[in-house]
């Protein structure tokens, strides 16, 4: 297969090669904001290909489980280093193929990567266990060991943050890895496989591309996987837990959510409405499982907090991801495009519901050339709409008004999801006991940021299952601890 002209086309890591699909068969990688507009291609993995990377996997398990935790650690910062002379690189690559604005999406996701590999780097120090005092006559102490090979399934949405925690989190606990990135956004997660392939034996990162129905589900039931990890929707962490019931394989899911912003009438200010804003993720577009994308805003501040929020929101500017004045980039794809028309058009279409801003993408103008969409406020919405209750994973803020502390926090938790919460009041004592009393792996109060590198991340209920960005979840999902006692009387 011959490479196009002015397409990047790119192989996958496996064994330390470079290597195309054992068929040949290349997958085209969109430039989301200019539609039809193939920027790489990218191995579409047979089962065969999957066999092979895990294999190799195997193999350099045995020797890669005893390196001393710290020289992997060291490692990892070596990875940091590298990563870190090449973040405008990685930036530009992220902000083209995902289609997240270049100054308030991609650059942070880059210089944050390389923190995660320093972070991890100095965890190497960490990998230890306990002596358990059972007498003078006894010894007894457990030990951390690797799980053995590992497969790690990401998104599209942040696939260079979410590549670097699986890399980092599984090899500095000395297991190795298979992962796959998703087909729609493959190119910078490769970029970062190269630059850590330069630092790390052969076969203890493995790197395939291809489709979720071929390869991805082989790689989640290949029987010499020992830990899946994924990060994606419900639905694929349904499917992933199935094939792992087979083997009795451990399993870090962290899914969809559908999360709640509760204000409080003592909090409205143009800080919170400014966190409310960065909770929503407008500026990722929406596109983040933890978005805070239902509003319950208290009856007495309702209108004129949604006014604040719209003039706000309308300033942010809307265009080419790689352009520095760009605050709003584009979803991923013509899919992902169309399931988001669909919700604000089931919204349009809901007796009593209004429209405060936004509405169904523009149909002429520049914005045409891609997949942009408008930040879209509904108001007057019910709890058990679906519009409500669904994940979007668009621009779509639903804002619903409360009366009661009980009442808000009754329906914040009326979901089948849990994943992240935020709450805003001056009254500490009020915001404490309302993020206590929300069903949620991740609650922030009085401000909206994404996932802070360090703290145990994850979800409660349909959300997923498991720590992951922290030394604890490295600890938990990464290793096994084995218990040894000893008879120092033998």
């Amino acid at each position: 297969m011959e490479e196009k002209k002015g397409v990047q086309r790119e192989l996958m890591l496996i064994d330390g090669e470079w290597k195309e699909s054992s068929d040949g068969r290349f997958i085209p990688v969109e430039n989301p904001a200019k539609k039809g507009t193939v920027i790489g291609e990218v191995p579409s993995a047979t089962e065969a290909d999957v066999h092979m990377a895990v294999n190799a996997a195997a193999k350099a398990f045995e020797t890669w489980k005893k390196v001393p935790a710290r020289e992997r650690g060291k490692i990892m910062l070596k990875i940091a280093d590298a990563m870190e002379a090449q973040c405008e690189e990685l930036t530009r690559l992220l902000a083209l193929e995902t289609g997240n604005a270049i100054r308030t999406q991609s650059r942070p996701e880059a210089v944050n990567t390389v923190d995660v590999f320093r972070l991890y780097g100095g965890f190497g120090s960490e990998l230890k266990g306990e002596t358990i005092p059972l007498g003078e006559q006894v010894l007894c102490y457990t030990r951390r060991e690797p799980l053995g090979v590992v497969a790690g399934i990401i998104p599209w949405n942040s696939p260079l943050i979410l590549g670097a925690i699986k890399i980092a989190m599984a090899l500095t606990a000395g297991n190795t890895m298979v992962l796959k990135p998703a087909t729609d956004a493959p190119l910078t997660v490769l970029l970062m496989a190269k630059i850590c392939a330069a630092h790390l034996p052969k076969g203890v990162l493995n790197v395939i591309t291809g489709l979720g129905n071929e390869c991805g589900a082989a790689l989640a039931r290949h029987p010499m996987v020992n830990k899946l990890s994924l990060t994606g929707s419900t639905d694929s962490g349904k499917n992933v837990m199935l094939a792992a019931a087979d083997r009795i394989v451990p399993v870090t899911l962290e899914l969809g959510g559908k999360s709640p912003q509760v204000v409080f009438p003592d909090a409205f200010d143009d800080q919170t409405v400014q966190s409310v804003i960065n909770g929503v993720r407008f500026t990722r577009q929406g596109q983040s499982c933890t978005a805070g994308s239902r509003l319950f805003l208290h009856a007495s501040i309702f209108d004129a907090f949604i006014s604040k929020l719209v003039e706000k929101v309308s300033a942010l500017k809307i265009g080419d991801p790689l352009d520095e004045a760009t605050d709003i980039g584009t979803v991923i794809n013509r899919k992902q495009f169309d399931m988001v028309s669909s919700y604000i058009q089931n919204g349009l279409g809901q007796s009593g519901a209004k429209l405060a801003m936004g509405g169904l993408p523009p149909t002429e103008g520049p914005l045409t050339e891609g997949y942009f969409l408008v930040p879209t406020v509904f108001t007057n919405i019910k709890n058990e709409w679906r519009i409500a209750r669904e994940e979007i994973f668009g621009p779509v803020l639903v804002a619903i008004p409360w009366e009661t502390e009980e009442e808000v926090v009754r329906m914040a938790n009326d979901s089948h999801y849990g994943l992240a919460g935020y709450v805003y009041s001056h009254d500490i004592a009020k915001a404490l006991r309302t993020a206590h009393g929300i069903e949620s792996g991740y609650v922030q109060i009085n401000q909206g940021f994404g996932v802070a590198n360090a703290t145990p991340y994850g979800g409660f209920k349909q959300s997923g299952i498991g720590r992951e960005f922290s030394l604890e979840g490295m600890l938990d999902s990464y290793t096994q601890r084995k218990t040894v006692t000893v008879n120092l009387m033998y």
